[in-house]
């Protein structure tokens, strides 16, 4: 079977603007998380996300073509265009047809259709946007990639919530192994902290409204946990043949060998109570990558702090890996960045290829009152230091989806 490797990485995230300075907020473990400053949250319940601040599209994209593409659109161009320059790739006439995009989301454009339904009400149809329905669609993401970077191979969009980004970069593993491109620009991007995305997770009980203590409203396997904080930005990988990668004489980042997919097929935005949805998908991604439970060295849980994905999740770490899941470090990296949604699994796959990199497991902050049910060595005092070969990240989303990718060092 085609081996599937890194070879670039690209990031904007509420912790930084690029991979090194996302990388150094994990390590020094500082959280990205404050007050909202995108709208007026005197009637919101939430009132702290994880903004990416500093960002200024018109500089980096010139004002007209800036206009043109919702926020989650930016936010992934960009973090492509570094990845594409990490890999030190030249997509030309040589590559363009054997290069695919494959770039997730949960919302899309949620941002500017809010906005164009307040231009709708306040001023009529024939006042709309003609921009209006290729800024919002969410597959437009992928789109405008190919357009800014020439890719001319199978472009699509992947949804399935917060496990958006891991579904991106699996499916596009897959489309190399299955011959049909060489080179794939994947992950996931996310600009979803607006009004309506803020109130109605805050209505449902899923944010955190620990408001005066931004910093620490994300605990996540704390038995104080109260809801996850939004966060925004986008992770994008290139991916390659390995064959492909060598020939070229690239820098191998780290291969990509396992990715599992299932359904917990039980609840529209609760996980099955056991976990079992989740250990399937670990289980298909150490299957796919030819691997015993006891060779992962680091697992970069999904681990929102909502109460009930926090102990799903451990049940279900637990059920693949028996006794031994004791002896694996554990941790989630939300505190730092917030939870990106359908972003979050690209950027934590990048932290992963960095934890094997640097040999340092993130910590997982905030984790000051353990829950008993939550019994895990979740690093609580990390970075730690450990040679780390092979990592398993999860990415769970509402709709009963499960992501799990497998990287081994280079």
């Amino acid at each position: 079977m085609t081996r599937v490797v890194v070879t670039g990485m690209g990031a904007i995230s509420p912790a930084g603007h690029n991979v090194a300075q996302l990388w150094n907020a994990v390590v020094e473990g500082t959280s990205s998380i404050g007050p909202i400053t995108a709208f007026d949250t005197t009637d919101y319940q939430a009132k702290i996300a994880a903004e990416v601040k500093g960002f200024d599209p018109d500089a980096h994209f010139g004002p007209k073509v800036a206009r043109r593409m919702d926020r989650f659109i930016q936010f992934a161009v960009y973090a492509a265009q570094q990845a594409v320059a990490d890999a030190r790739l030249e997509i030309n006439e040589n590559n363009a047809d054997r290069t695919c995009v494959v770039v997730g989301s949960g919302v899309g454009g949620m941002g500017t259709l809010l906005d164009q339904v307040r231009v709708l009400d306040e001023k009529g149809p024939r006042r709309v946007s003609p921009l209006f329905v290729p800024m919002m669609l969410t597959d437009s993401a992928a789109g405008q990639v190919a357009i800014e970077l020439g890719a001319r191979g199978p472009n699509l969009a992947v949804v399935s919530a917060c496990a958006s980004g891991a579904n991106a970069i699996g499916e596009a593993a897959e489309i190399i192994r299955r011959g049909a491109a060489d080179i794939a620009l994947c992950g996931g991007t996310e600009a979803a902290i607006v009004t309506l995305a803020v109130a109605a997770f805050s209505v449902m009980g899923a944010l955190s409204t620990e408001n005066d203590d931004p910093a620490h409203a994300c605990r996540p396997f704390d038995a104080t946990r109260g809801g996850f904080v939004m966060g925004e930005g986008a992770g994008i990988l290139v991916l390659e043949s390995e064959e492909h990668a060598r020939a070229r004489g690239a820098t191998v980042l780290a291969a990509l060998d396992g990715y599992g997919a299932t359904a917990d097929a039980y609840h529209i935005v609760a996980p099955i109570e056991d976990g079992r949805g989740a250990a399937k998908s670990m289980q298909a991604a150490l299957q796919s990558a030819g691997i015993s439970p006891a060779e992962v060295d680091y697992i970069n849980a999904h681990g929102t702090g909502t109460k009930l994905n926090d102990l799903a999740e451990t049940r279900a770490i637990k059920a693949v890996f028996g006794d031994h899941a004791y002896h694996i470090p554990v941790s989630s990296t939300k505190p730092v960045t917030g939870h990106l949604l359908g972003a979050a699994g690209a950027i934590e796959a990048i932290i992963c290829i960095k934890a094997m990199q640097e040999g340092l497991i993130p910590g997982t902050l905030n984790l000051s009152h353990p829950d008993p049910e939550c019994d895990l060595d979740y690093v609580p005092a990390g970075p730690r230091q450990a040679q780390v070969r092979t990592v398993l990240t999860n990415s769970f989303g509402f709709g009963g989806h499960n992501a799990t990718l497998v990287f081994r060092a280079a």
